[in-house]
Formats: structure tokens, sequence, C-alpha cells
């Protein structure tokens, strides 16, 4: 494969999806995050050039793997994990507030980098990974972080996010496939963030996006989530909040 990684900015025409849903590796309940409608539903005006595409040059019309990130303002140390306790959903609202009240951002997050899931396991995340550190560094930024979502925690979901960041092999890199792409990158493990995304719904909604009955009170293991998703019958609503672990990228 010739692959192309280029800016949303450079080539505003190519789309970011996959071209079908079997490629598209998220679960339905992901999509329902409502912080994220703020940062989707304009990202190619508010931060196109922080937002990136991977084609393959023989066809330069279809995505195979998209990245994003956003500048916000932060006074923290994010060498020292001062980083915010809302994570992923944290770093959306305030991006969306610096730039409405055109404060200057001093720190970028990544947000996403998914890969269509026939080329997952080619090294293509670590690419991706690679031009969002060089595209920070470029526009003047010295720092990037990310609050990563694990891509294996959600196979011991009762295992709190602390002990499972620290969880490591013998060669001293993380477990996790996604944090060691982070750490191999240049990244550190600086702290964890409990509240990274926060998914809440009626039983209903939970129902028609997992399949799931979502009928008795209490914690409720869904496939593909981090943590068990909290159900309340007598209230009709079941909440999720995913943790994070943060990373930090010195440029």
């Amino acid at each position: 494969m010739d692959l192309r990684i280029v800016t949303v900015a450079e080539r505003p025409d190519l789309k970011s999806s996959f071209g079908n849903v079997e490629s598209e590796p998220w679960p339905a309940f992901m999509e329902e995050d409502p912080m994220a409608l703020l940062y989707y539903s304009d990202v190619r005006t508010a931060h196109p050039e922080y937002a990136f595409v991977a084609y393959d040059a023989e066809a330069p019309d279809q995505a195979v793997a998209r990245a994003y990130c956003v500048p916000f303002a932060w006074d923290g140390d994010p060498a020292r994990g001062e980083l915010p306790e809302d994570g992923w959903d944290g770093v959306i609202w305030r991006s969306a507030r610096d730039r409405q009240l055109g404060r200057r951002r001093n720190l970028v997050s990544a947000l996403e980098i998914t890969v269509a899931t026939h080329l997952q396991g080619t090294g293509l995340s670590g690419r991706m990974l690679a031009a969002m550190r060089e595209n920070a560094a470029r526009l003047g930024f010295e720092h990037l972080v990310a609050p990563v979502r694990p891509n294996r925690k959600h196979l011991v979901p009762d295992l709190p996010i602390d002990a499972y960041a620290a969880l490591v092999r013998e060669d001293g890199l993380p477990q996790d496939p996604w944090l060691r792409v982070h750490v191999r990158a240049g990244g550190r493990i600086v702290g964890t963030c409990k509240r990274a995304m926060v998914i809440p719904g009626t039983l209903a909604e939970w129902r028609s996006w997992t399949g799931l009955p979502f009928d008795t009170t209490g914690p409720v293991v869904v496939p593909d989530a981090l943590v068990p998703v909290q159900c309340s019958v007598e209230q009709d609503i079941a909440v999720y909040v995913e943790p994070g672990v943060w990373v930090h990228h010195p440029l």
C-alpha cells in the first residue's frame, strides 16, 4: 500500500468514514456520547489542521484510517499528570469554550485514532500517532496528551483502571496493546481519568444500542464496554462512565 497521511485541511473532500459498517470498529453505544456531537459536528470547519485521514494512493477517494486531536488552554503540568479529570469529554468542551472565548490554546490532546478493521495490526495506528505528534510540534506545541481508551480493558471490566494501567509485560512495556503503541512512540503514562466519557440513556435506548434487556437495577456488563453500565429500572436510565489513561508525549 502506498499510504498517504494528510490533514483534513489538505483534503477537505475526503470523507473519514471507511465505506462500510464492517470496517468501523466502534460499538454502537460509543457513538452516543453527547459531548462527541460538540466536536464531530464541526471538526472540518473548526479544527481541519488537527484532523487526519490516511488513504492508499491507488484509491485516493477512500480513507483507511483517521485521527483527530484538539488544542485547548490548560494551566497544569501535563508531564506531572496534571490533566483534566473528565478526560475525553473534558478536552472537547474546553477546546470549544476556548475557541468561543478567543483564548490561546497551549496544549493538544489526541481524541481518536481509528483504523479500518481489515488493516488493524499492520502498524498503521502508530503511523497515525506519529503524524499527530509531528503536526502538533510543527504548529508550535511542546506537548501532546492523550486520554487513551485501552483496547483490552473491556476484557476485565471489573478491574479498576489504575490497576489496569499499571500492568506491564516482562520487558516493562504495558500489557495493553494500545498503551504500548503510545509508549513506544515516546509517550509516558502519567495518570488516569475516572470519567473520561459519560454516556447516559433511557433503558429503551440502551436496549437498542446493545441488544441487552436492561431489566434489572445494578451494574450491567456490556460487550466492548471498559466498565459495567449502571442501570436503574426505577428511574428508567442507565449511565456508562468510561475511564481512560492519560499519556503524555513531549514534543
